[in-house]
């Protein structure tokens, strides 16, 4: 399925510095989600019990607190299912929530919306369970001038959508892939023979406009690093007092970011040390969906 039409105007993201997402990533993910749900015959469930002619009205409510994020996968969802269907965001993404709020209202053809119910959802609860999250780690760092930001490990073919909902959390994104910056970990340095080697072949390599990272776990390997043309260092599972050290050694040379160890007791305390970054792999990897329900009204 791939929606082709106008939708309905979605509010702009209550963070104006949020783009949307591009509509073909939302069309292809959305698709796929309710081919999966719907296989060779469709919804035999809605078919057999609602009319061709009933309406319905329905409200997505919010039953815990936390932060939006996903609004525009909801609209593509209902729409691919009827596209006479109305769904009207009350709030936009990166919004805050609290139990019992409407984030928006739902109209049209009863067997649509109950069709779409469960892929909407999904995408809703998910993505809105990662900006919660990620809201929750930005608080706590709030003051330091460090930034969280996201990982690599992400669910296969939702990328995109994790990472839009990290930024709808406030928080940053690190590379997308393989393919828009360079990051040099442990096992690339041992099989390349050594920093010095790994960093030199990648400049004689990548282009001038690719920022190269490269991950240490000890002050050793920063202190040669910094000999070299790098413009990043990842500090790997380093205690509070070698990530202070390291940012000393560093002394804005490189950006440097924090990695392993990470969760929201820990967070604060590496914040303080004075690195630029923090990076958590929790924010996509094991995020808690947020509890969000749609209630069909009359």
């Amino acid at each position: 399925m791939s929606a082709t039409g106008t939708l309905h105007p979605l509010p702009l993201p209550a963070d104006r510095s949020l783009p949307p997402l591009p509509a073909s990533i939302v069309e292809e993910a959305v698709g796929h989600a309710l081919d999966e749900d719907l296989g060779l015959v469709g919804d035999i469930t809605t078919r057999a019990t609602i009319s061709d002619s009933a309406k319905a009205h329905a409200r997505l409510v919010a039953r815990a607190p936390g932060r939006i994020a996903g609004l525009q996968c909801a609209d593509v969802t209902f729409w691919n299912c009827d596209p006479s269907v109305v769904f009207k965001a009350e709030m936009g993404d990166g919004a805050e929530v609290a139990v019992g709020d409407v984030v928006a209202h739902v109209s049209g053809p009863a067997g649509a919306i109950l069709t779409g119910e469960r892929t909407a959802l999904n995408f809703l609860c998910h993505m809105s369970g990662i900006a919660t999250l990620t809201a929750q780690y930005v608080k706590a760092v709030e003051g330091t001038g460090a930034s969280i930001c996201c990982t690599r490990k992400t669910t296969p073919g939702l990328r995109a959508l994790e990472k839009y909902a990290v930024r709808a959390g406030g928080g940053q994104n690190h590379r997308f892939g393989l393919f828009d910056a360079v990051l040099i970990k442990d096992n690339h340095i041992a099989a390349a023979g050594g920093i010095r080697k790994a960093v030199a072949r990648v400049r004689a390599e990548a282009g001038h406009m690719v920022k190269v990272e490269v991950e240490v776990d000890t002050l050793d390997q920063l202190d040669e690093l910094l000999e070299l043309r790098a413009d990043a260092v990842l500090l790997d599972n380093m205690t509070p007092d070698e990530l202070r050290e390291a940012v000393r050694h560093a002394d804005g040379k490189l950006v440097t970011e924090a990695s392993g160890g990470v969760n929201l007791e820990t967070v604060r305390e590496i914040a303080e040390t004075g690195v630029d970054l923090i990076s958590v792999g929790r924010l996509t990897h094991s995020p808690q969906a947020l509890d969000l329900g749609l209630d069909f009204e009359g």
